[in-house]
């Protein structure tokens, strides 16, 4: 799937803004004033002033709008979510070859708050992956212990974990010893290894 570089960009801006959701075991990423300030650096968001309270709860509801996103069963159940994000962001599209990138595309406004900035790339970025039919490739992490956001972009839309050298390594590993258990009917000895290669099971 060909996808436009801002548009890989604003996408990954809004997996990593999901995943910053409270979940169990994990707290909150954007605890904080600081912490969102913190997003925004990582990130290299761009025409953001100083932030506020006001600011982080803004960034808040939209991150909530993209898990709901996520979630949608269907194209039209997301383009309604997305088409309140657009419209609430007030979208002024704008070419830009800011801070040495090649020509872009930025959709929210001058001037925007941070909130109405995510809303409205982000918007954009999530609708074209719907215009193109793909709304499957927005996924969950299927490790039971995960569940964080991804955008699958294998070619065949196979992709499972939001990461396949832990959580799909880790599941991997846990299938194999299952198995082996209830071959031998024995536990597995502890000191075994097993090394998961390319989504394959060898062991050592």
């Amino acid at each position: 799937m060909q996808i436009p570089h801002d548009t890989r960009r604003a996408l990954d801006v809004v997996v990593a803004l999901v995943n910053t959701e409270a979940e169990p075991g994990r707290p909150d990423g954007l605890a904080d004033v600081a912490a969102l300030r913190g997003f925004v650096k990582e990130h290299a968001i761009s025409d953001v002033g100083e932030l506020t309270a006001r600011d982080l709860a803004g960034v808040r509801t939209v991150r909530g709008k993209f898990a709901q996103v996520f979630a949608a069963p269907n194209p039209r159940a997301a383009s309604v979510l997305i088409n309140e994000l657009v419209a609430t962001a007030g979208t002024t599209p704008q070419l830009t070859d800011h801070d040495g990138y090649d020509w872009h595309v930025h959709y929210f406004a001058p001037g925007a708050s941070v909130g109405d900035h995510l809303a409205a790339d982000g918007g954009m970025a999530l609708a074209f992956i719907v215009v193109s039919g793909e709304q499957e490739r927005l996924r969950r992490c299927e490790a039971p212990d995960c569940g964080r956001a991804f955008v699958d972009l294998s070619r065949n839309r196979s992709r499972r974990y939001c990461d396949s050298r832990t959580c799909g390594n880790r599941l991997h590993v846990a299938a194999y010893r299952a198995r082996r258990k209830g071959a031998d009917g024995q536990p597995e000895q502890a000191s075994e290894q097993v090394e998961v290669v390319h989504g394959g099971e060898q062991q050592k």
